[in-house]
């Protein structure tokens, strides 16, 4: 009771929800679109925060299984997740022990993504957290059921025939649009830029909608008409370029929009929302804010102005020479920049294209063949490779998770009232892993044997288009950078691609003074260690390849400790070979190692002595060009 309360304590009354923006109402109802029209199975969400992804999950579903904002009688219908470690037998068959009069006989059914297929009840829901991250299983598993009139499955004895009825959930970051197959992002019919989205509570977004939309999935709408206008209007948004499957997933969408509404065919009006939904401007309209800004914009699906993006200042452009500070002599090698911003956009936000198709715009590569599986040479289970990312119910008596299983066995332990410690069949707990690569690229750069004439990437390609085609992951591992925080030590990155950006920043950086290239051999050697010892035989193959001139002036004890006491001379060059020594050592069945020459003078005999300590080969980087004069006659050819 109030009474009984404290002095000075009131008893606060519960705050109303918050009325739900724009944002919101438009993923609302491109959700119920999406789960009332079978033509427009799937839905992307570019830049959706990470946190909201349960909760826009529940909220697809709940839409899908027909359920009312009140009323969460029916059974709970649980997403199916997918992710980097999904297998194909993880999707299309599910194997089932059955007892019959004869005994139990063990049967393959439909597994989780075709199981509903042809069948009553709501369809299921399929929710992918990064379509970037997907394995290739996923991709293709997308590619073959989204909009598809018809799905011949055969996997392991199993053969079905019927139309999908799965509906698709997807997030993807904008960045990494450009990555993807244009068939997968293609299949997504429905795109919302969510960067910006705040979700209200469910039952306070669904009660926004219209009557009849809250039940559209479970009762069906009638199928409108598609006119003229709409057929006319929809080249408008998408432009000439546009694919067709854009151009029919826009007149669907309108064809929706106008059956929600009770329409009996779609019209221009129609299309203007669907393009609204997602985001899309005609070319001829003009751009939000533009005109009159006291002018109102009555349209629920209206956009808002996207900000101007402000140029990012890079490291030495703009600055004249003589106002960046220089290290006094005897002082450490090292150039203080200014503090740069992260992001563009205001408050350090980034600024994200405001296109539902921001593929268009990507700068970076694709990956190769992202939808096959790149052929692979290896022995044993593939649940029992790579590192282990977390755990699951096991299936058989392999790769058991032991501290998972006893943590689970634990605490049914009262309750089964057994006298000792029983580890039941349903406790088991097995691991489950990353894929782990098959090839691998160990690239070294010495950033100070690169004059401004002689650009690198011509002798690297061989190596990074090996790398490419093989999906290997590589280490980056660069000495001498002018933007290096020590630069009495080598920095290194690894990436699972070569297609990361930071792999081609990373061979245009400018030189600086120092080259610790002992400190870059001997992190090179760690690696290559590191990789064989956790990846074991997995690791196929795996290249070295050093780009140097081998004049090494930071010995490994100045990179160890930080400071440079003494005169260098050629130890440096010395400690260089040492380390270089122990990569010789390692098993060349598997590793091959190149020295790429930089073809300096004087000591141009370097890269040949350390390509002989690693006992690999010498690979020609530039021509040297030296002008012959009568008294050295031949002495400048090489």
């Amino acid at each position: 009771m109030a009474s009984d309360l404290p002095k000075g304590l009131a008893v606060s009354e519960p705050s109303a929800p918050e009325e739900p923006d724009d944002l919101a109402r438009r993923l609302a109802r491109a959700l119920v679109c999406a789960a009332a029209e079978p033509a427009l199975p799937g839905v992307l969400l570019f830049d959706l925060d990470p946190r909201l992804m349960d909760s826009v999950a529940q909220l697809f579903t709940r839409i899908v299984a027909g359920s009312g904002v009140l009323d969460r009688s029916g059974p709970e219908q649980v997403p199916l997740m997918l992710g980097a470690i999904t297998r194909d037998e993880d999707l299309w068959v599910r194997p089932r022990l059955r007892r019959e009069p004869d005994g139990i006989v063990f049967r393959v059914e439909p597994g989780p993504l075709v199981g509903a297929d042809g069948r009553p009840g709501p369809p299921p829901v399929v929710v992918v957290p990064d379509l970037a991250r997907l394995s290739v299983a996923g991709m293709r598993a997308a590619v073959q059921l989204l909009g598809a009139d018809v799905a011949v499955v055969e996997h392991s004895g199993l053969r079905q025939v019927a139309r999908p009825r799965a509906r698709w959930l997807a997030a993807c970051r904008s960045a990494d649009a450009g990555r993807l197959s244009p068939h997968l992002l293609d299949r997504f019919a429905v795109r919302l830029q969510a960067a910006a989205l705040r979700l209200p509570p469910a039952d306070h977004l669904l009660a926004t909608l219209p009557a009849g939309w809250r039940t559209a999935a479970a009762q069906g709408v009638p199928v409108a008409r598609v006119t003229d206008e709409v057929l006319t209007r929809v080249p408008e948004f998408l432009g000439p370029d546009a694919g067709v499957r854009r151009e029919l997933a826009l007149a669907r969408l309108a064809r929706t929009l106008a059956a929600l509404d009770g329409a009996p065919a779609a019209l221009a009006r129609h299309c203007d929302a669907a393009a609204l939904l997602m985001g899309l401007t005609a070319a001829d309209a003009p751009h939000p804010g533009d005109g009159d800004s006291g002018a109102a914009d009555p349209s629920p699906f209206a956009q808002r102005p996207r900000p101007a993006s402000r140029p990012v200042p890079r490291r030495g452009d703009g600055a004249p020479p003589g106002d960046r500070p220089r290290p006094e002599d005897g002082e450490p090698l090292l150039e203080s920049e200014p503090p740069e911003g992260i992001g563009t956009g205001e408050g350090r936000a980034p600024v994200v294209p405001a296109t539902p198709y921001p593929e268009d715009e990507a700068e970076v590569l694709r990956d190769f063949a992202p939808l096959r599986n790149p052929w692979q040479r290896r022995r044993g289970a593939a649940s029992a490779r790579g590192v282990a990312v977390g755990t699951r119910r096991a299936r058989d008596l392999r790769d058991l998770a032991h501290v998972r299983t006893v943590r689970e066995a634990a605490v049914h332990q009262r309750v089964r009232g057994n006298r000792r410690f029983t580890v039941s069949p349903v406790d088991l707990h097995s691991y489950v892993r990353a894929g782990t690569p098959e090839r691998m690229l160990v690239l070294v750069l010495d950033h100070t044997c690169r004059p401004g004439d002689w650009d690198w990437q011509d002798a690297l390609t061989p190596f990074l288009q090996w790398a490419y085609t093989g999906r290997a992951a590589a280490q980056v591992i660069e000495v001498g950078s002018a933007q290096a925080r020590d630069e009495l030590r080598a920095e290194s990155f690894a990436v699972r691609s070569v297609l990361d950006p930071r792999v081609l920043a990373a061979l245009y950086r400018p030189a600086g003074r120092a080259t610790p290239l002992a400190h870059g051999i001997e992190q090179a050697a760690q690696a290559l260690r590191r990789a064989f010892r956790q990846h074991g035989s997995a690791l196929a193959e795996a290249w070295l390849v050093v780009v140097t001139d081998g004049r090494g002036n930071v010995p490994l004890r100045a990179s160890h400790t930080g400071r440079l006491s003494a005169p260098v001379a050629a130890v440096g060059v010395e400690d260089t070979f040492e380390a270089a020594a122990r990569i010789g050592a390692i098993d060349r069945t598997r590793l091959h190692v190149a020295v790429v020459d930089a073809a300096r003078e004087p000591y141009g005999d370097l890269p040949f002595t350390l390509a002989e300590t690693l006992g690999g080969s010498v690979v020609e980087g530039r021509p040297v060009q030296r002008t012959r004069t009568a008294d050295e006659g031949a002495a400048g050819e090489r």
